[in-house]
């Protein structure tokens, strides 16, 4: 093993960045251990699946004198089959290993698989979770799951107080049904009388399963199309100049953990209006740094924006709670996590 005064790591996940789809936890951490000291290795940015674990196997295996500890993202769904072929390759190697669990899918999935879960999660140095949601929900699969949240660097999002706010509404995510992006132009359609201004950009990438035809289709059955811009994916570094064109963001999901894109509009100190799916609760306060709303209420989550529109005491409150709630997971406090749980696992190669 090399000297813990440089250890080497290799990540492990979707090196995606270049396609739109937003960074990963291994893309934002690389650059970042790296300046810590570290020598870093990475896989994969293949764009197909099944060449994606082939090229993340084949660099387990060729990088094996490179690394002390990988670090692997665990997903739910098809996803989860390359982590169990991943960790099983690490663990013939004798890797040590932490891994981070993503999505509000999940604790469903290790409900249905309970053993496969258990068993890929109980080779590992260290299990960490972006939310304190995933890290209840998963208490079956591991005890010990350890929280380190998302990060952001703050200084990249543009911060305004928003008060008043402006009927100036952002959707941002990908395009599936899972984050029922239907829901926000009926909400448009529920302000429109009282608010014939209002504006509802849609940032997201298309995930092809018919929720964008959905969306328009409903736009258009409602008839708030000429108040609906549809922006399509964009770069990573563009997302804090769309965030800043808006007062309130609507996240319409039905499932949820820690979404990144809510963190970035409350680092921009805009008024999030949110369904309570999954991790929501546990990521922010209602009335403090959002409002929450049932699932699929466009009637709810109507009112919660005109809340927001009509006081502006309020809406002043949430925008400076958001930007606080941001803060507390700047790289500056993350980062130190990240170094001293893979440096501790790094160190079981000794």
């Amino acid at each position: 093993m090399s000297a813990l005064q440089q250890p080497s790591v290799l990540l492990v996940g979707n090196f995606l960045g270049h396609t739109a789809r937003g960074l990963s936890v291994g893309e934002d951490l690389a650059p970042r251990l790296q300046a810590a000291g570290w020598r870093v290795a990475t896989t994969s940015t293949r764009e197909a699946r099944v060449r994606r674990l082939a090229d993340m196997l084949a660099t387990v295996w060729s990088r094996r004198a490179d690394y002390d500890v990988a670090h692997v993202d665990v997903y739910s769904g098809p996803a989860f089959i390359w982590a169990e072929a991943v960790v099983a390759l690490l663990r013939a190697l004798g890797k040590p290993h932490v891994l981070t669990l993503h999505g509000g899918e999940l604790p469903r999935f290790a409900e249905r698989w309970p053993r496969r879960v258990r068993r890929l999660l109980a080779a590992a140095a260290a299990v960490t979770t972006p939310s304190a949601y995933l890290q209840q929900s998963m208490v079956a699969s591991r005890r010990d799951l350890v929280l380190v949240p998302n990060a952001l660097e703050l200084g990249r999002y543009p911060f305004r107080v928003r008060a008043p706010a402006r009927p100036r509404l952002v959707w941002l995510r990908a395009f599936h049904s899972l984050y029922n992006p239907s829901l926000a132009p009926r909400v448009v359609a529920g302000l429109v009388a009282e608010y014939p201004d209002v504006e509802l950009t849609m940032v997201g990438p298309d995930r092809g399963d018919g929720a964008l035809e959905a969306s328009r289709r409903e736009a258009i059955r409602l008839g708030v199309q000429e108040h609906i811009r549809w922006v399509g994916a964009v770069p990573k570094r563009e997302v804090p100049v769309w965030m800043d064109r808006g007062d309130i963001f609507l996240n319409t999901t039905n499932i949820d953990n820690a979404p990144v894109s809510v963190m970035e509009a409350l680092a921009c100190g805009l008024c999030v209006v949110s369904t309570s799916a999954g991790g929501m609760p546990d990521l922010v306060r209602h009335g403090e740094e959002a409002l929450l709303v049932p699932l699929d209420d466009a009637a709810a989550m109507t009112a919660a924006v005109a809340h927001v529109l009509r006081d502006c005491a309020h809406a002043r409150s949430l925008s400076l709670g958001a930007r606080v709630r941001a803060a507390a997971v700047d790289w500056s406090a993350v980062m130190p996590r990240w170094d001293g749980l893979l440096r501790d696992a790094a160190g079981r190669a000794a």
